[in-house]
């Protein structure tokens, strides 16, 4: 069976440049289509924080504005997170990934993963663990990418030198960028095109 640990987020709050904690947490949408997505195909899906904490939504995924102004796609959002409520409240720390029994990690956005992933120690060993081998499978979407950061080779080179990675456009916000066994969604509407990559790259 196929493996997948979706990362998400362990943060509620975003810290300014000011000092002022902005409230935050994993975007919903980023979240639910690629979870529906890997479940449906009888994936063995993880769901994995830092120190195994309770992620929290952020608040403006559920504002219709960025949900094509359609408050039943919210509800619709807010009714498959109920629905996880004990898996999101029991998730698996992510220290305790073992790349060796994963064949795809996913890193979920929102503006959290700036504030935790784009500087959690365990990343780098699990990130190696995955780009290395060419039957598994890395992505993120839009913010989750800031995990990245915290990726480097034994050598201490930035693990993603030389990788293309696809960021927000106005003009291509539906997109996911591959590169080998590298997949990266732009933004929040990527969210359904990313894991619909990953299934492609799979054969699934």
């Amino acid at each position: 069976m196929t493996s997948v640990a979706m990362i998400m987020t362990g943060s509620n709050v975003w810290t300014m440049k000011d000092g002022t904690p902005h409230p935050t947490g994993f975007w919903a949408e980023e979240f639910v289509k690629p979870h529906r997505t890997f479940t449906d195909a009888g994936f063995d899906v993880t769901l994995s924080t830092p120190q195994g904490r309770t992620p929290t939504v952020d608040p403006l995924s559920y504002d219709p504005a960025f949900n094509n102004n359609d408050p039943s796609v919210v509800d619709g959002y807010k009714q498959y997170l109920a629905g996880l409520r004990g898996r999101l409240e029991n998730t698996t720390p992510l220290a305790d990934l073992d790349s060796a029994r994963l064949d795809v990690v996913f890193v979920v956005g929102g503006h959290g993963p700036m504030q935790d992933l784009a500087v959690n120690p365990d990343i780098s060993d699990l990130f190696n663990g995955i780009v290395s081998d060419p039957n598994k499978v890395l992505a993120s979407v839009c913010h989750g990418a800031a995990s990245f950061l915290s990726a480097h080779r034994p050598d201490g080179t930035w693990l993603f030198r030389g990788r293309q990675l696809t960021g927000f456009s106005n003009q291509e916000e539906t997109m996911a960028g591959l590169d080998g066994n590298l997949v990266t969604g732009q933004q929040n509407y990527s969210a359904q095109v990313t894991a619909d990559a990953i299934m492609k790259i799979l054969g699934s």
